[in-house]
């Protein structure tokens, strides 16, 4: 069987990356060591579940050209997912993050809502669903 088990998030700055991953979102790092002139920086939900995600240096001009075009689009990066929305949106507001609005309620689908990572994307947090 195939599984996602590692996934990255292109940033402008590692190490503002993981404050801010780390730091806001609560998540726990995993690995970082020394990789070709940047870092092999990963972090994980803070239980240890879910995917691993590579916090990966935008160090080519095609990176950040389409880093840049998604974010000047408001399109997130990607999702993460989360227990209740509500409470993550209050909680990381209270830390400073900064959202394109309030979370969103869905007839078909779960709430969402989109923050500003400070590395240079938008991402969407879902609510997770049984």
């Amino acid at each position: 069987m195939i599984r996602c088990s590692l996934s990255s998030i292109i940033v402008h700055d590692q190490q503002a990356a993981e404050d801010f991953y780390v730091g806001k979102l609560g998540m726990k790092k995993v690995k970082d060591f020394p990789a070709g002139g940047a870092r092999w920086l990963t972090v994980q939900a803070a239980d240890g579940s879910g995917v691993e995600i590579v916090l990966e240096p935008s160090g080519y001009d095609f990176s950040k050209a389409w880093q840049a075009a998604l974010y000047e689009r408001g399109i997130p990066l990607t999702s993460l997912g989360c227990d209740d929305v509500q409470a993550e949106y209050e909680r990381l507001t209270a830390l400073g993050v900064t959202f394109r609005g309030p979370p969103q309620k869905h007839a078909d689908y779960p709430p969402t809502v989109v923050f500003d990572d400070t590395c240079g994307n938008f991402i969407m947090l879902h609510q997770d669903q049984d």
